[in-house]
C-alpha cells in the first residue's frame, strides 16, 4: 500500500497509524486478525491467502498468533474476512474479549457502509421543510382576518 496511512518496519511487520480496534476515520481500514494457537501453521497459510486479494495488505503482527490486514471498507469488511477464514477451516481466537471487539468493529462498519450508501442531503434547503411545516401549524403569530378586511394605519 503506497499510502501514509501506515509505516513499514522491515518486510515482516507493518505498524498501523491507528491502533486495530479503536474508530478509524475514511473508509481505510487496519485490523488485527487474531488466531487460536493451534492448530499449527495456520496464520501462515492464512496470509498467503489473504495476500492473493486485490487492494488487501496483509503483514505480521505483534502477536506470534496474529496478522495486521489493511483495507479498504467499501470493498472488504472485517466481519467477511473472518467468515471467509473460518469457512475455510481457519481458527480465531474466541476469548470474550475478542467477541466484543469483534462485534464492536462489525456494528461500526455496516453503519459506515449504510451511511457512505445514502444519498447526500441538500444541506442549503433543509430549512424549507422546518419552514413550510410551520407556515401550516396554527400558532399565535397566524390572523386569520383575510388581509382585504384589515385595518392598516
Amino acid at each position: 500500500m503506497g499510502d501514509t496511512s501506515q509505516r513499514r518496519f522491515g518486510r515482516e511487520h507493518v505498524a498501523p497509524k491507528h491502533p486495530p480496534f479503536l474508530p478509524q476515520p475514511g473508509v481505510s481500514k487496519h485490523r488485527e486478525l487474531r488466531f487460536n494457537p493451534t492448530p499449527p501453521g495456520q496464520i501462515e497459510r492464512a496470509r498467503r491467502l489473504l495476500e492473493m486479494l486485490e487492494g488487501f495488505t496483509v503483514a505480521a503482527g505483534a502477536n506470534p498468533h496474529s496478522l495486521l490486514i489493511a483495507y479498504d471498507v467499501t470493498h472488504y469488511t472485517f466481519q467477511g474476512v473472518e467468515r471467509a477464514l473460518q469457512d475455510q477451516g481457519f481458527h480465531l481466537d474466541n476469548s470474550l474479549y475478542m467477541k466484543f471487539l469483534r462485534a464492536l468493529v462489525y456494528f461500526c462498519e455496516s453503519t459506515q457502509l449504510r451511511n457512505l450508501r445514502q444519498p447526500e442531503r441538500l444541506i442549503k434547503n433543509s430549512h424549507q421543510v422546518y419552514v413550510q411545516a410551520w407556515e401550516q401549524h396554527r400558532h399565535g403569530d397566524h390572523d386569520d382576518t383575510p388581509p382585504e378586511l384589515r385595518e392598516y394605519k
